[in-house]
């Protein structure tokens, strides 16, 4: 079969519409990406449709997390030539039954469904969307109780709304500073000369300092490698907003290590999201944990206040670099830290080991592991943090 030009036929424009399709579904996609699988299906032809799956997945898909997406997608609209039609107009009111087999992804029920529900103006806006009346009893427990690796587009934008929301109030510590009180250990002496002489020498009472208590100092370490994309950046609005009240310093890690204390200054979420994407450079890339937190340790090392501050590591632990450096950079910073706290999303599945090598050091030396997968274990953080905080 002898192909026509792309630029005059219907190639390109079906090619272009499967690749909204999607984008729609999530997958991230631009223009050079779609430049490219049509120069590719120019050259091995459509005579074979798995030759044109091939070529199309080749170009189209850049993460492991979103084949089952595509294939799903291709399945359905390479299979009836009015399907493909009725995606160009985007005008397919109701996807067709899914074939008997595996059930299709939300992602790929809401691309196929051909409606952007952000941009719909039958819908309420984000900020009038209330639980009561988005969605019924089930829905809400779904959504309260779905990982946020499975969640369709309109879906992770309502959970990450709802994430801003949860408060994170840890426990507050002594410390150095004193002030005037009634159960201090030592005896306000400037307060009792001062009621002595109101009283002719005599003092009714003897003011007392007490320690003033503080909240808990943070460091914050995001990882923002590919396996860790659907959560960062989730995580990253829900501790931007929760840890306001704290001292705090944000890093994100991939391949190195991101300041991120300026776009944490920002008052709006989405500001900050949009300033952290801009300063990150390796987003959705590897791991190297252990060259991450050597960077940390030579550039950064007085942005940990004695060892009172309390280190968030939020990763997947699945780290690319050498055992033997992540094993000696968790050392110091356990060291010069109150706390090391490993927010792992793995702990998901129950049957969940540390067996890879980054993720069974991260287990021996951290001082506690706890889930962050979904909305409700976002909840009961900070009650499980303060039973780690409280141990000795």
């Amino acid at each position: 079969m002898r192909l026509g030009d792309a630029r005059s036929g219907k190639l390109g424009d079906n090619i272009t519409g499967f690749s909204r399709a999607l984008r729609r579904a999530g997958l991230p996609l631009d223009s050079s990406k779609i430049s490219l699988a049509i120069e590719a299906i120019l050259l091995i032809g459509v005579e074979r449709k798995d030759d044109l799956a091939a070529a199309l997945r080749t170009c189209l898909v850049s993460r492991p997390e979103d084949l089952a997406v595509f294939d799903q997608l291709f399945a359905a609209f390479f299979k009836d030539p009015e399907l493909t039609r009725q995606l160009l107009s985007q005008l397919l009111p109701k996807a067709p039954t899914a074939a008997k087999g595996l059930p299709r992804k939300s992602r790929v029920q809401e691309a196929l469904s051909g409606k952007n529900k952000q941009n719909d103006p039958s819908k309420p806006k984000e900020d009038q969307l209330q639980w009561d009346a988005a969605m019924t009893a089930s829905d809400r427990t779904r959504l309260q109780h779905a990982d946020f690796q499975s969640l369709s587009a309109s879906e992770f934008q309502l959970v990450e709304k709802l994430a801003r929301t949860i408060a994170m109030p840890l426990p507050r510590i002594q410390s150095r500073r004193t002030r005037s009180g009634r159960k201090g250990d030592r005896i306000h002496g400037a307060q009792t000369l001062r009621l002595a002489a109101q009283y002719d020498g005599d003092a009714w009472h003897l003011p007392r300092l007490q320690r003033q208590a503080q909240p808990l100092p943070l460091l914050i370490l995001v990882d923002i490698s590919g396996s860790m994309e659907r959560y960062a950046r989730l995580l990253l609005a829900f501790l931007h907003q929760s840890s306001r009240k704290h001292p705090r310093q944000v890093f994100s890690f991939g391949t190195a290590l991101t300041d991120l204390k300026l776009p944490f200054k920002q008052r709006d979420p989405d500001e900050m999201l949009a300033m952290a994407s801009a300063r990150i450079q390796d987003f959705a890339g590897g791991t190297q944990l252990g060259a991450s937190l050597a960077e940390l340790r030579l550039n950064h090392a007085k942005k940990l206040t004695g060892r009172r501050t309390v280190v968030l590591l939020i990763s997947d632990g699945l780290d690319t670099g050498p055992a033997q450096t992540l094993d000696s950079e968790l050392c110091w910073l356990k060291r010069h830290s109150r706390k090391v706290l490993w927010l792992n999303p793995l702990l998901r599945f129950d049957a969940y080991a540390p067996l890879a090598t980054g993720a069974s050091v991260l287990h021996r030396r951290v001082d506690g592991m706890l889930a962050i997968h979904n909305l409700s274990r976002l909840e009961e953080l900070a009650s499980a943090m303060t039973k780690l905080l409280q141990k000795n």
